[in-house]
């Protein structure tokens, strides 16, 4: 530093820019720096003539501050790409999202091609609300990467191949409904996404709905239970509870083989039941046990196959005329269930209702479940469809269905 006389400091051109060192130790006037300086420096001309700084004016305590706040970011960032990629990680880079598909209760769905392939893309991001601390986040965070790496070993033909996961979103452009600026909207860091192979059939929810008059072949009832009934028997070989069976998260093909899908809430199977509680799944299709905050275990997925049996064989809502609240109450008190229609087959009405007994020890295990579907003989029919008639069952005594 050149100090002349006493006070005295070396002039120095007036300039646009500025050198700053931290929000307040802005210096102005003797300590700006030209951009005509900056590039004697980068030509290797720069002297400790051209930039004149009183240290009187410098807030050392706010540089080592903002020092030590910089040198944590970079050894941060150092030590996050430096930490292996685990192999289930996606490269952000070959991922393209492409369009909506649509809003569930624990992420956004898009359509989207990875590295040549069709994918759906899952986006979570449990802070959204603003509700969730940041020690939640990071559990959540966490137990999503604990589930990830069991899902990524699932191999089964009724299970939604996993393609990758990413536990950050910064890089990914993700379309926006607004035309305004670049078309784009981020999510912030602490988001996370899922990709699995994307199926052309839709999900069952909506084949379903699509059939709520004419009803499905009993073939075909049977078709699509047995893929539920073997996808569930196989996470449940595996330790893994789906917590979450419904129509709606299950996927179908071009084929309408059924695989199922959204892991969002699965979780491996405690070795101490006490330690799975708290009401998580769908109301509707929830257990007793886990409506009213007891310990549960694999079981319960196999009282909310037993409402999909119902619901595939008649394309139909099981409380169309009661709230979740009802519903949730009469399911613990009073063993509400859905009422099996008359035309209902023996063997599979037996089926439905061993699914849903109230006492999980006494529902079968899925295993069991894809025996008794096996068995089951569809070449005579026996299905909401009489044989050689297009129409459906009338043993409703009036219209239902969404």
């Amino acid at each position: 530093m050149d100090v002349k006389a006493e006070g005295e400091i070396g002039e120095v051109a007036k300039t646009d820019e500025e050198v700053s060192f931290g929000s307040n130790s802005k210096l102005k006037g003797w300590g700006s720096l030209s951009c005509r300086n900056m590039l004697g420096k980068r030509n290797g001309n720069f002297s400790s003539k051209d930039m004149f700084v009183r240290a009187d004016k410098i807030d050392l305590k706010s540089l080592d501050v903002q020092l030590e706040r910089h040198v944590s970011r970079v050894w941060s960032k150092n030590s996050e790409a430096a930490k292996p990629k685990e192999e289930w990680e996606i490269d952000p880079s070959k991922l393209h999202i492409r369009y909506l598909v649509a809003r569930g209760t624990y992420g956004t769905v898009y359509r989207g091609t990875y590295d040549t392939q069709d994918v759906a893309v899952k986006l979570l991001d449990w802070g959204e609300d603003g509700m969730a601390t940041t020690a939640e986040t990071t559990a959540l965070r966490a137990s999503f990467r604990q589930e990830v790496a069991v899902w990524h070993k699932l191999d089964h033909p009724n299970i939604t191949k996993f393609v990758g996961a990413s536990m950050g979103t910064s890089n990914l452009k993700i379309p926006s409904k607004d035309a305004s600026g670049d078309g784009y909207v981020t999510l912030p860091s602490r988001a996370c996404c899922v990709l699995v192979e994307y199926q052309t059939g839709g999900t069952l929810k909506k084949l379903l709905y699509l059939n709520r008059r004419k009803k499905l072949a009993f073939q075909i009832v049977i078709q699509l239970a047995l893929g539920l009934s073997r996808g569930l028997s196989y996470l449940h070989s595996k330790k893994i509870v789906h917590r979450d069976v419904k129509a709606e998260n299950m996927l179908l093909d071009a084929h309408k083989n059924l695989k199922i899908a959204d892991f969002g809430v699965a979780r491996v199977e405690a070795q101490n039941p006490q330690d799975m509680t708290g009401e998580t799944g769908t109301l509707g299709y929830m257990a007793p046990e886990v409506l009213d905050g007891k310990p549960y275990n694999r079981k319960c997925d196999v009282y909310s196959f037993g409402i999909c049996l119902w619901e595939i064989y008649c394309c139909d809502l099981p409380y169309p005329d009661l709230s979740f609240a009802e519903v949730s109450s009469a399911v613990v008190r009073q063993n509400l269930r859905p009422e099996i229609p008359r035309c209902c087959p023996n063997s599979l009405a037996n089926i439905m209702k061993k699914c849903w007994d109230t006492n999980p020890e006494k529902r079968p295990d899925m295993d069991e479940v894809v025996r008794m579907l096996e068995a089951i003989d569809t070449s005579k029919g026996g299905g909401m469809i009489p044989e050689g008639q297009g129409g459906g069952c009338f043993c409703f005594t009036r219209a239902r269905g969404p």
